[in-house]
């Protein structure tokens, strides 16, 4: 095969980058370095495809990692954001917009009546576990290993996505052991207790969500439903109804974050697919539309406890940006039952040509899918938990998206990040990722 596109230009920016930016980019992941090359500078995108620098146009399974459900600048999108700049780009004051966008977020999830924007979805899960905090009258929390809830101090213990990408696949760490530890710093500057109010337990094991639930008494549990900073793994079989039946014995709130799977697996997120409705919804992604924007939700006996109905406080200038809302209400216009039939379908049509491509080429590899998520993890097998997801082949994940680049495919250079197949997705470009597939894992499998 030829020698693949040059990145001449993206290299020269980094080289720019790297005495402007720390490590040259402005979030982990980006620096590309788990799959052990430099970052790709990206000048344009449209729909499936975008276009860097260097004039090379990939296919793009990230799609801004979740939020361009639509596709990149959707002519819908780009009108109503054009829109509303014109009108103005930040106002610190209320808007119709986001009245309206609270109407459509409390009209599809099922648990929220009533909702507050903020800018960002560490913003969101922060603020929801302070309010479960304040409505307990409890303090510790319990979370998932290899769950990502953003980047505040005591959610930061035993995260997946960036910080394992960041800081390698580690040590086993919680997974296995009867009875969990408190959390450990994952970082420096995390204050140890701040983390020590966090414990984690594995994902899908219920003996070690019950040893700690009669060892303590919580605040919330918070989960993402359908994990995807771990890759994605889905719940075992009753694994969130068992979560909301012992989150209401032991007197603490739920928090489902939704920050990837709201709006995405279905019309009202994983909640409305699996029948469990939490105390708290963390969402973002899929609301801003691709531009900055979160959210976290609840019954109003709740909500009103934030300030200023109530005085737990919390605020942001820029929550409700009216070029957010704008974005995000003409995407969610666009997600109609036909639009997840439509996912469905190439989320579906994707992981059965790469799980044949796998084994076409003698490649252990597992796919994991739902509705517009997708894995491919290089493991025997399929992987219910972080330990499991650590235990891939990570240097031929990294061989695999470096093969996949130079036949024109995009891919989240991360084990532990999901693809995210959008409505700009066709079967056209299935059948191409899935031939570049079987040309890159026969190319690192040799």
């Amino acid at each position: 095969m030829s020698a693949g596109p040059s990145w001449a230009r993206s290299q020269e920016l980094y080289a720019r980058a790297v005495d402007l930016l720390p490590g040259g980019v402005n979030s982990p992941v980006r620096a590309m370095t788990a799959i052990g090359r430099d970052p790709i500078f990206v000048s344009q995108g449209s729909g499936a495809e975008v276009v860097d620098v260097d004039g090379n146009r990939l296919l793009d399974w990230m799609c801004s990692w979740g939020p361009l459900i639509a596709g990149h600048a959707h002519p819908a999108v780009v009108e109503a954001v054009t829109a509303a700049a014109a009108l103005g780009t930040s106002f610190g004051a209320p808007t119709m917009a986001e009245v309206e966008l609270a109407a459509e977020v409390v009209d599809r999830v099922p648990g929220a009546e009533m909702v507050r924007m903020v800018s960002s979805g560490t913003e969101a899960a922060m603020s929801a576990i302070r309010l479960a905090r304040a409505a307990s009258g409890r303090e510790k929390l319990l979370k998932f290993a290899g769950a990502y809830h953003g980047h505040s101090d005591g959610l930061l213990a035993e995260a997946g996505s960036g910080v394992a990408t960041a800081v390698g696949a580690g040590s086993p760490g919680s997974e296995g052991r009867t009875v969990p530890p408190a959390g450990v710093p994952a970082s420096p500057g995390v204050p140890s207790v701040q983390a020590a109010a966090t414990l984690v337990v594995p994902w899908n094991d219920r003996e070690a969500v019950e040893a700690v639930l009669a060892e303590h008494e919580l605040a919330a549990i918070i989960a993402e439903p359908y994990p995807a900073n771990m890759g994605l793994v889905a719940p075992a079989e009753g694994f969130l109804a068992f979560l909301r039946e012992h989150a209401e014995r032991s007197g603490a709130l739920l928090v489902f974050d939704e920050v990837i799977s709201g709006f995405r697996v279905a019309r009202g997120g994983a909640q409305e697919r699996e029948g469990v409705t939490p105390d708290l919804t963390v969402l973002g992604k899929v609301i801003g539309g691709g531009l900055p924007a979160a959210a976290y939700a609840g019954p109003v006996e709740l909500m009103q406890l934030v300030a200023p109905a109530g005085d737990v406080y919390q605020a942001g200038t820029l929550s409700g940006n009216p070029l957010a809302t704008a974005a995000g209400l003409a995407t969610l216009e666009l997600l109609d039952s036909a639009a997840y039939d439509r996912l469905e379908s190439i989320s579906r049509a994707l992981a059965d040509g790469l799980r044949e491509a796998g084994r076409e080429a003698g490649v252990p590899l597992h796919v994991s899918f739902t509705t517009g998520l997708l894995t491919p993890f290089f493991h025997e097998g399929p992987v219910r938990s972080y330990g499991e997801a650590r235990a891939c082949d990570l240097d031929l994940h990294a061989a695999f998206c470096r093969a996949m680049l130079t036949r024109g495919v995009y891919l989240p250079p991360s084990q532990f990040e999901a693809w995210f197949p959008s409505l700009a997705h066709t079967e056209e470009h299935v059948e191409r990722t899935v031939a570049a597939a079987r040309d890159a894992l026969a190319e690192v499998a040799r």
